[in-house]
């Protein structure tokens, strides 16, 4: 079996244009993920808004902590968002095949995106707790990759493994609301293309940007309950010198899902649960749109050098042959 170009094309826009809205929203990302990681009574709050984040950073001249963490998340962002759209590619090219439809319908779309979600989770899930540990800790105080995992045990790493597993709800909803607008967008496109093999449809910017930011929002709304829990399961300690056998024991029952939902619902209430509701829909609205905008207007052009790469090396293969 060759090389999947199309698989590869796909995956590697897509890892492309994760790097690029990753890097361009990360203050806003260690803001927002430092504002859900705060469970306290309303009168004991640190942060009312995510706000009040940005200005401890400018008041305590730690503007540039606002990227502690970048490389790390970065280095997620690449491999996950590769293995993602490698996988959910892929599995869709070999279920059509199998099945001998021209389209996917809405449940075999959200089983393609769930099983390439996991897959995802499964191998970057040290990264993604890494990554939130340095973002939650204290501005200037943020350790690196390597002294962030060594410091807890490999099962420390896997911390929200479970809640993570249960958020590639999330992908699978944004992609297949996603998709099933794409298609819908080129239906008229496709129907005119004949049987020759060419690079795939690829949507305008400004579409991609609209759809995509229409698909993530519609994903982050119904998934953010778990998504505050898991923020709360992987953030650093708090007050870790001051810490008391209570605080501690309370900072153990956050590392599982059930005891993150009880504190929330004992601290904050129902409404807890969506606190930086609006936070969290601006910035990964705005991340998804950029992702999914930049991956579509690089796929041809991917695509492209994927296929003058092959004939290269095909030629090269066969003067050797010859020879």
């Amino acid at each position: 079996m060759g090389i999947d170009l199309e698989s590869v094309a796909e995956a590697t826009s897509g890892a492309i244009g994760a790097l690029v809205s990753t890097t361009i929203l990360y203050p806003l990302d260690t803001c927002k993920t430092k504002y859900q990681a705060e469970v306290r009574a309303h009168h004991q709050q640190k942060y009312r808004n995510i706000s009040d984040v940005l200005w401890e950073a400018i008041s305590t001249h730690q503007v540039l902590s606002l990227y502690q963490g970048l490389g790390t998340k970065n280095f997620q962002s690449f491999i996950s968002q590769f293995i993602y759209f490698y996988g959910y590619s892929f599995f869709k090219r070999l279920y059509l095949e199998k099945s001998g439809n021209k389209n996917m319908g809405t449940r075999a779309n959200l089983i393609v995106a769930a099983a390439a979600g996991a897959c995802t989770v499964i191998v970057t899930q040290p990264l993604d707790t890494a990554s939130s540990k340095m973002q939650t800790s204290e501005f200037g105080k943020s350790k690196g990759l390597w002294k962030t995992l060594s410091e807890g045990t490999w099962i420390e790493a896997f911390d929200g493994l479970g809640i993570s597993l249960l958020l590639t709800s999330n992908p699978s909803i944004q992609y297949t609301v996603f998709d099933q607008l794409k298609q819908r967008l080129l239906r008229g496109q496709l129907s005119k293309r004949t049987g020759t093999k060419s690079s795939p449809e690829a949507l305008s910017a400004l579409s991609a940007f609209i759809l995509g930011a229409v698909s993530k929002c519609i994903a982050s709304c119904l998934t953010y309950p778990a998504i505050r829990c898991k923020v709360m399961i992987q953030a650093a300690e708090e007050d870790e010198e001051g810490s008391n056998g209570a605080q501690s024991k309370s900072q153990k029952s956050q590392r599982t899902v059930s005891g993150a939902f009880y504190t929330i619902w004992k601290r904050e209430g129902l409404l807890g649960f969506f606190k930086g509701l609006q936070a969290q829909i601006l910035k990964t609205v705005l991340s998804s749109a950029l992702l999914l905008m930049i991956k579509e207007k690089i796929t041809k052009t991917t695509w492209v050098i994927l296929l003058a790469v092959r004939r290269y090396l095909f030629v090269n293969k066969s003067r050797l042959k010859s020879a």
